[in-house]
């Protein structure tokens, strides 16, 4: 089947979902573009409700236009007109997929290694974050409210599809989750940028970690930081006074899993 209009109903609703977070959470679903993402999701069992391919795409991209349409609970061509139109990227490939999202709300595992970040607002930031999170081996990464959607198209292609691999779990107020997580056997140690907290590379972190990491502009609330077991941080030298929230996370998440 063929849609030729941008006026159509599915084609409205990826352009919704590309734009609206409110409109992704009220859903459930969220939007995808490009061959490689695309058949992350196919490979990490993503359910794909729509798929879009254009000719170009069924040209260059052939054997994944049918792992993708092979799942797609439904799939339409569109003319490459259209695919230039309906393109979140300067240079868009043709593929696109309408999305349901994985659960936020699964639960942690025993002696499981973690993140916790507290507001972050830098879709960029979070993505990379989520990237650096699965390839050093962690568990999972808990959001609190008030961090960018894990699901906007920018999240998405900065965490290379990291974000249908890593499990990600949604706790609402930080501060008042870590002492629940306690009970658990959990230790949470609050990044912060202060000379007097315990330099990262001396802590033992070991199983039941969880890290903690706040907004790339105000750090972590004195409450989180309160709630958390222990304070640490990253020593660094010359006038440098804090490092990018990414690149700071990059280095806990090594330096957690580093044994």
């Amino acid at each position: 089947m063929e849609i030729t209009s941008r006026d159509n109903r599915i084609i409205k609703e990826y352009r919704h979902l590309l734009s609206g977070a409110a409109y992704r959470r009220e859903t459930g679903l969220f939007a995808i573009e490009g061959a490689r993402l695309c058949e992350d999701a196919v490979r990490s069992r993503i359910a794909i409700e729509v798929a879009l391919f254009s000719a170009r795409a069924r040209e260059q991209y052939g054997e994944i236009v049918q792992t993708v349409e092979r799942v797609a609970a439904q799939s339409f061509d569109i003319p490459d007109t259209l695919a230039r139109q309906l393109g979140d990227t300067d240079s868009p490939q043709g593929i696109f997929c309408i999305c349901r999202m994985p659960s936020l709300n699964g639960t942690l595992t025993p002696n499981g290694v973690y993140a916790a970040l507290e507001r972050i607002r830098d879709p960029g930031n979070l993505g990379t974050m989520i990237r650096s999170a699965e390839a050093l081996g962690l568990d999972g990464i808990l959001l609190s409210d008030g961090c960018c959607d894990p699901f906007s198209p920018k999240v998405l292609r900065s965490s290379m599809g990291g974000v249908f691999r890593l499990p990600l779990f949604a706790v609402g107020d930080l501060a008042a989750s870590l002492p629940t997580l306690h009970t658990q056997g959990f230790r949470s140690f609050a990044c912060v940028v202060d000379p007097s907290a315990a330099p990262v590379q001396d802590v033992s972190f070991g199983k039941g970690s969880i890290c903690v990491i706040g907004n790339e502009g105000n750090g972590l609330t004195a409450e989180t930081v309160s709630a958390c077991t222990q304070r640490i941080t990253i020593p660094m030298a010359g006038r440098a006074e804090s490092l990018n929230a990414s690149m700071a996370a990059g280095i806990i998440f090594w330096e957690m899993m580093r044994g």
